[in-house]
């Protein structure tokens, strides 16, 4: 079978290329692994037991994309997955601002864990569009997925925002601190002038902004009222907080303890 003209096998990309798609793959696969650590803190003290299990479950989920992407990366770089998700240290990794916060309470995870799935679910639409088929592939199969994903964060949206007053007001609270670092998640990539001429990424992170405000502002300004016009910020995928550097001892002490060991 051969293969289709717009389809960009990793060995036919230039220098240039390889290096904005790592760049990409990187970002997306930091942001899902980080998520999930963060989430994976509810286990055991979620407000029932039905979240006990389903919030397990999705950060589950998100540590298994992150290693999907993590082993792209390392077939593209000639790296080790491990390595990359275990041996680096926190001021090399790259996600977005908004997952820089400790988990804390039930209403900041739900606002956060909202405003991550509805901007992921548009870059995800994106990348299965992507010219490298690897990326196209896993990110179809991560948007099956993460629809369950956006369910339960659009579900809790809905009952927090329609319960308590106490409620609403956490998380309208939450909602207010986090959206300016949710607009991280489409910050500007290295090489991204290259990526979408490769049609690696074919449409640019402002494009996929604009998008997801057009998608969210409208169902949380009724929780918050008008939010304040925000933009990506250039090093909205290098700032780092002394919550990110605790999480990241964490998740990289046991790997730390053997190293060489596999994930």
């Amino acid at each position: 079978m051969t293969e289709s003209a717009s389809v960009r096998p990793a060995r036919d990309l230039d220098t240039a290329a390889r290096g904005a798609l790592a760049e990409l793959l990187i970002s997306v696969a930091d942001d899902e692994f980080v998520i999930g650590f963060w989430d994976s803190e509810w286990t055991g003290i979620a407000p029932m037991l039905e979240e006990d299990v389903a919030t397990s479950s999705i950060a589950q989920d998100e540590i298994g994309h992150a290693r999907a992407l993590y082993e792209l990366l390392a077939e593209l770089t000639d790296d080790d997955a491990d390595r990359i998700a275990f041996g680096r240290e926190a001021g090399a990794f790259r996600h977005a601002a908004l997952l820089n916060h400790a988990r804390g309470g039930w209403a900041f995870s739900v606002a956060r864990r909202y405003l991550y799935e509805s901007a992921d679910a548009v870059r995800l639409s994106a990348l299965a569009r992507s010219s490298h088929a690897p990326l196209a592939a896993l990110a179809g199969k991560m948007q099956r997925e993460e629809t369950y994903h956006r369910m339960h964060a659009d579900a809790w949206l809905g009952r927090l925002a329609d319960g308590s007053r106490d409620g609403r007001d956490r998380l309208a609270g939450a909602v207010e601190c986090l959206w300016l670092d949710a607009q991280q998640i489409f910050a500007p990539l290295g090489g991204e002038e290259t990526l979408v001429r490769e049609g690696l990424l074919p449409q640019p992170m402002h494009a996929l902004h604009a998008s997801w405000q057009g998608q969210v502002r409208p169902v949380l300004e009724l929780i918050v009222g008008e939010l304040p016009a925000a933009a990506p910020a250039r090093d909205g995928r290098r700032r780092r907080t002394d919550d990110f550097i605790w999480l990241h001892t964490e998740f990289t002490t046991v790997a730390g303890s053997e190293v060489g060991a596999t994930w």
